[in-house]
């Protein structure tokens, strides 16, 4: 009897599940059962509000680079041309083309009414980046940070017919105006009701909130209207929550928050100082170092060799019109993006496919040994496999850009601690995602091992396994 409703279990097929946090190691992600980092360099997060963007396109691109994650505005947040010196900017559509959740009429929005075109819109680009394997990160606010931002946001009375949001910009994002906060959370609210049903969804509260006055209390109120609101309903979505600049030390973590990120980690420092956490830690957005590939993808292999589970290049190459990523951004726009880049953040996932990351740990500074100028940091999980990435870049003070990547080919010497045996060394190409070299190597009982790297430029990774 036992055996036959064992039989029976098996034969019905198992309910999908949103997002997770990888239950055997909460530092990273788990998507249908299998242990998930997202990497992607997805565009300027307007691909749903800018009703100019073929976002389709777009989506092929990256599910074509092998890249599983997009990040995107929900609409309550626009910019305009100009703003941040941003070229074709995808958040600042050409006039008569943003699409917000709310109705407008008479060249105002009803912050009591819903747009059903914007939903229709929303709903399809969540589908169809699912059936193409990408995850998406959606933004549900954003601080006004210029008076530009402000004179047109949907949430500014001047620009509404209900009246609501006569406060100064900096209070928008901060519950201090009861019918401002009432119209978020209605918005908060119908946008997670109508995308419940997706796997492929998590929630960031706000981009930034360290700028333009929003504050903790408010941040958590909107986690609570997410919980509150899923708490009936079938599926429960991750909340994110966007920590700093930089690096820094997370204090207090809102218990409804499964996940952090920063921006412009690099080097990415955060992620031990909030290892403790044993939540995933992300680097989610990218830029003012330059338009040079190499800036952007060493700084993706670096942060996700370093522990983390998140990494999200800022794409300019994505406009309207190139939405397949092709475009060149002018030199005043910060940061980069390109084919090339894609495929290299592309060849860094399948790099990760190929490892058992849940059970590896951080190599110990004192069990490896860099080539003269260079970074090294490595996961292992002992006696079974050991990942190892070198990068030479560095921070050039009074310098633009500051962080530069340029180095000659050359082979080096690269120095690990291993346990006594013959290991088989793999040198991965980080530019082609090939193998340069594979070699034998045998290590003593004793003290560091010494290898020698074929020829590379910038940065090389390496797998080394028992022989």
């Amino acid at each position: 009897m036992k055996s036959l409703l064992a039989a029976l279990l098996a034969c019905i097929p198992a309910v999908a599940q949103p997002l997770l946090l990888d239950s055997a190691n909460p530092h990273y992600f788990s998507f249908h059962g299998h242990p998930t980092v997202l990497i992607t360099s997805g565009e300027h997060y307007g691909a749903v509000l800018n009703l100019d963007f073929n976002y389709r396109l777009y989506l092929d691109t990256l599910h074509a680079d092998e890249l599983n994650l997009t990040r995107v505005f929900s609409g309550s947040y626009r910019e305009v041309p100009g703003d941040f010196s941003i070229a074709s900017n995808t958040l600042a559509p050409s006039p008569g083309r943003f699409l917000a959740p709310w109705r407008q009429r008479d060249g105002k929005f009803d912050l009591e009414q819903w747009d059903p075109a914007y939903f229709e819109r929303l709903k399809d680009f969540v589908a169809q980046a699912d059936a193409r394997g990408v995850i998406v990160e959606l933004v549900l606010f954003c601080p006004l940070y210029n008076d530009s931002m402000w004179k047109v946001s949907p949430m500014n009375a001047a620009n509404n017919v209900n009246g609501i949001g006569g406060v100064p910009k900096t209070d928008v994002l901060a519950l201090k105006d009861p019918r401002l906060t009432m119209v978020q959370d209605a918005m908060v609210r119908r946008i997670v009701t109508e995308l419940n049903g997706f796997d492929n969804v998590y929630y960031e509260i706000c981009n930034e909130p360290y700028f333009g006055g929003v504050t903790l209390e408010w941040q958590h109120h909107i986690a609570e209207t997410i919980a509150q609101t899923e708490s009936g309903l079938s599926k429960k979505h991750l909340i994110e929550q966007n920590w700093a600049n930089g690096s820094k030390a997370i204090t207090n973590p809102d218990p409804l928050v499964s996940m952090f990120n920063f921006h412009y980690s690099r080097p990415p420092n955060s992620v031990a100082m909030n290892s403790g956490l044993r939540l995933p830690i992300g680097n989610n957005e990218t830029g003012f170092d330059g338009p040079a590939d190499a800036t952007y993808r060493i700084q993706g292999w670096d942060f996700l060799m370093a522990g983390g589970a998140l990494y999200n290049n800022l794409d300019y190459s994505f406009i309207v019109g190139h939405e397949d990523g092709t475009y060149t951004p002018p030199e005043s726009t910060p940061g980069g993006g390109s084919p090339a880049l894609r495929r290299e953040l592309g060849y860094l996932h399948k790099f990760f496919d190929e490892i058992p990351f849940p059970q590896m740990t951080a190599i110990a500074a004192t069990d490896l040994e860099a080539p003269e100028g260079a970074s090294i940091r490595g996961l292992q999980e002992p006696g079974k496999v050991y990942a190892v990435y070198v990068q030479h870049a560095r921070i050039v003070p009074n310098a633009k850009p500051r962080y530069q990547t340029e180095t000659p080919a050359a082979s080096r010497q690269f120095g690990i601690h291993l346990p006594a045996g013959n290991w088989t060394v793999t040198w991965r190409d980080t530019k082609t995602g090939k193998d340069a070299k594979t070699e034998t190597i045998k290590a003593a009982a004793d003290g560091l091992t010494a290898l020698t790297s074929p020829p590379y430029s910038e940065d090389i990774a390496l797998l080394i396994r028992p022989k």
